[in-house]
C-alpha cells in the first residue's frame, strides 16, 4: 500500500518574508578585522551559547581593540530601526552604534552601511556592514 502526504501550508507575508531572509542568508561568513596583528574571528553562525545565530550579520569594526557589531537576524527579519546597539565585546569601555530602519534592510540585503560610533572613551569607531 502507498501512502502520499500533501503538505498544504499557506504562509502568512511576515513568515514568508522572514523565511526568505533566513534561505538568502543562511550562508554568509563575515569575517571581523582590526588593527592589531591577529584579525578577530566570530564564531561559525549557528554555533556558541544562545541558540541559533544563523543570518545574524557581524561587523568591521575601525581601529578595534576588542568590539564586536552583530545584527541579529531577528533585528533584520524585524527591519525595524536600532536606536543603541552596543560594540562592547571584549574591549574594556563600551560604545553604541545607532541604525535606521532602511539601514538594517540594506544590511540585510548585504549592502554595504558604515555609522560611527558614539564616543563614549573620548574616540570613536567606524563599523562597516556589508
Amino acid at each position: 500500500m502507498q501512502h502520499t502526504l500533501e503538505h498544504n501550508r499557506v504562509l502568512s507575508r511576515r513568515e514568508f518574508t522572514r523565511e526568505s531572509v533566513l534561505a538568502m542568508l543562511a550562508g554568509v561568513v563575515i569575517t571581523i578585522t582590526g588593527c592589531s596583528d591577529s584579525p578577530t574571528k566570530p564564531s561559525p553562525s549557528g554555533s556558541g551559547g544562545g541558540g541559533s545565530t544563523t543570518g545574524d550579520v557581524s561587523g568591521v569594526v575601525s581601529a578595534n581593540h576588542g568590539h564586536i557589531a552583530t545584527v541579529t537576524a531577528v533585528q533584520i527579519t524585524a527591519g525595524a530601526a536600532i536606536a543603541s546597539l552596543d560594540i562592547m565585546g571584549t574591549a574594556t569601555h563600551t560604545h553604541t552604534v545607532s541604525l535606521t530602519a532602511a539601514q538594517v534592510q540594506q544590511i540585510g540585503a548585504r549592502q554595504r552601511v558604515a555609522v560611527d560610533s558614539t564616543t563614549d572613551a573620548g574616540h570613536q569607531h567606524t563599523v562597516t556592514f556589508n
